[in-house]
């Protein structure tokens, strides 16, 4: 049976990114106002929730894939506190100034390894990003509808616009 999902970028989307151009410690890692609400009203339309992120500094050996996943985990443990299950989080640690990858945003890899892992109906599935990147890539995986919002902004009115169709 094929699931329908939310694709969520993270930096400028799940958490706020402004001042920094990389996020790597967990004391820069704020969520971004009504995160918690949107997120628990698309688990509630029965929604799975999967985070697609490029983390090129990692190519660029600005952190490491370590310092990634301890952020990770601090964002799944805030979510579980909230009752909120993110169903998985995809990132890209490449990026093309070091090799190129078909996994990094605009490209779609990320989206397909979780459409295919997860069961997911591309056409009962959104994305939401910051960034015209992330509504390529979502494009290109071939999604119901792709949402651009303004970084650091709340997902709470594309929430409500998902759950309406």
């Amino acid at each position: 049976m094929s699931q329908k999902a939310v694709f969520i970028d993270r930096d400028g989307v799940i958490n706020n990114d402004e001042g920094h151009y990389y996020i790597y410690k967990v004391k820069d890692f704020k969520l971004n106002k009504g995160i918690i609400e949107g997120l628990k009203m698309l688990q509630a339309a029965g929604y799975k929730m999967i985070v697609i992120t490029n983390q090129g500094g990692i190519a660029k050996g600005e952190y490491t894939e370590d310092d990634v996943e301890i952020i990770h985990g601090h964002f799944l443990q805030e979510m579980f506190d909230n009752n909120i299950r993110i169903t998985d989080i995809y990132y890209c640690p490449h990026h093309d100034s070091v090799a190129p990858c078909e996994c990094r945003k605009p490209k779609a890899g990320m989206i397909f390894q979780a459409i295919e892992e997860h069961h997911i109906d591309p056409k009962q599935s959104f994305l939401i990003g910051d960034s015209e990147r992330d509504i390529a890539a979502g494009e290109t995986a071939g999604l119901k509808q792709c949402f651009k919002i303004d970084k650091n902004t709340s997902i709470i009115p594309v929430c409500e616009t998902i759950i309406q169709q």
